[in-house]
Parts: structure tokens; C-alpha cells; sequence
């Protein structure tokens, strides 16, 4: 499956912009959605610190990753690694460190929609006549939209208003809505 590819900002400071690192650096932000398909960005800030004179030029990396209700930030610091009056060695460690975190995120959400009882519930309160949509009204009050689509391991036309659902919210173009509605009762499997 083909990801379309990530908005990338790159900033140097104290130091001319290069080309090749400019590629490297959007060739790694790219690779990174094959980690998590939901990067929505990806800013890069290469800086040269000038105060390791006897050592050489070295270079802080530093890496923020904007995800749905997530920002996630990596940095290399020189004082950790002499290594670092290499760009390219701070610029690997920096995006192997933010695809750490990005690996930790996915298995924490994956964990999440296994773990049942940590599931928001609610209820269906509305079925369109056509069958297409219907809307949910959550534990805590509020109504969520869900298209057909997004039912699983059922058809929106075996379901009635009051069936008990779990579901993964996330924010549509018009609110809150259901990407993954679970129906719950004797003859739904909750997943």
C-alpha cells in the first residue's frame, strides 16, 4: 500500500543548508510512515554548536512528529556523543529515536483496542432510514456519528436502537464520530 508522503520542515541553524542532508533527512521522515501511517508531519531542526571548539563542530538533531492527539519530539545532543561532529550519525540516532517512539505509540494503541474494558461504550440512539449511518450516544453523554462501514463483526441492518457498542472515536470532518463500532450482546463477539 502506497502512503502518501509526509510534510517535512527543515531548519539549520549555524550552518548553510546542504542539499545532501536535505535529502537523507526526507528519504528517513518518509520511512517513518512505515512505522505509523498517521504522521501528519514531520519538522527536522539541524543545528551547529559552536562551543566544542577542540573537538570539532558538532551537531544537535532534533525530530517532532505530529499524529492524531499526539506530538512526539527526538533529540540528539552532542555533549552525549562525540560521535556527533558527524551530521549523518546525530541524523540516524535522532530518527532511530523518534521510530522508537513511534513502535512504543503503535503497540500502546494496538494494546489499547485489546484491552476491552478500556473501550469507550455507549449505546445506538439512531438508524438512518436507509440504513446508511446512525449515531451512538456514549457513556458520558455524547453522540458520536458511525457509518455503516464502520461496523464490525455485524450489519446495521440486524441492529436496533439501544444495542450496546464499543467503538474507536477519532474526529471527523463535522465532530467526534466511530471509526470501529463493536456491537455487544448475546449474539455479537466483542473483538
Amino acid at each position: 500500500m502506497h502512503t502518501p508522503p509526509i510534510p517535512v520542515q527543515i531548519t539549520f541553524r549555524h550552518l548553510d543548508p546542504s542539499e545532501a542532508v536535505e535529502n537523507r533527512i526526507r528519504d528517513k521522515a518518509q520511512k517513518l510512515g512505515n512505522v505509523h501511517p498517521g504522521i501528519q508531519s514531520c519538522s527536522v531542526t539541524v543545528e551547529q554548536q559552536h562551543r566544542h571548539q577542540h573537538q570539532g563542530h558538532q551537531f544537535h538533531v532534533g525530530i517532532s512528529v505530529k499524529l492524531p492527539g499526539h506530538e512526539l519530539v527526538a533529540n540528539r545532543e552532542p555533549e552525549k556523543n562525540p560521535a556527533y561532529t558527524d551530521v549523518y550519525v546525530a541524523l540516524r540516532d535522532a530518527f532511530s529515536a523518534m521510530r522508537k517512539q513511534l513502535q512504543a505509540l503503535v503497540q500502546h494503541q494496538q494494546d489499547h483496542v485489546k484491552h476491552h474494558e478500556e473501550k469507550p461504550h455507549g449505546h445506538i440512539t439512531e438508524i438512518a432510514p436507509d440504513k446508511s449511518y446512525g449515531r451512538i450516544e456514549s457513556a458520558d453523554g455524547r453522540w458520536l456519528y458511525f457509518h455503516r462501514n464502520s461496523l464490525i463483526g455485524a450489519e446495521l441492518d440486524a441492529l436496533a436502537i439501544g444495542t450496546p457498542v464499543h467503538y474507536v472515536e477519532e474526529m471527523g470532518d463535522n465532530g467526534p464520530q466511530a471509526s470501529s463500532v463493536y456491537p455487544v450482546g448475546k449474539h455479537h463477539i466483542l473483538v
